[in-house]
């Protein structure tokens, strides 16, 4: 979907259900409460492996909410346009697969 955002600029949707977009809110938050955590131990000077620690578990979270999405995007938003015809699509899910890779 897509509608015009700013300086008539086209911007895409998302049309996920809501048990996603919940799911994947909660675990974003979570995600933000642990780098407000990491901040508060860097001003505590908490020992540099305890952070790093953190910073570990951060981003194995953000993993998880990647593939999570990956896998929204892919059931929704890419069969969508496959259905409709729109098989340009197949190309960006590729870049975005390769980004995501790297």
């Amino acid at each position: 979907m897509a509608g015009n955002g700013k300086n008539g600029r086209l911007i895409r949707t998302a049309h996920h259900p809501d048990e996603t977009k919940v799911n994947l809110g909660n675990r974003l938050r979570r995600i933000e409460g642990q780098i407000r955590g990491i901040a508060r131990m860097v001003d505590s000077d908490v020992y540099c492996d305890d952070i790093l620690n953190q910073i570990t578990s951060v981003e194995a979270a953000l993993s998880g909410v990647r593939k999570g999405l990956l896998e929204a995007h892919i059931r929704s938003c890419v069969m969508d346009q496959i259905e409709e015809g729109r098989y340009e699509v197949i190309a960006e899910l590729m870049k975005t697969i390769g980004r995501m890779s790297r």
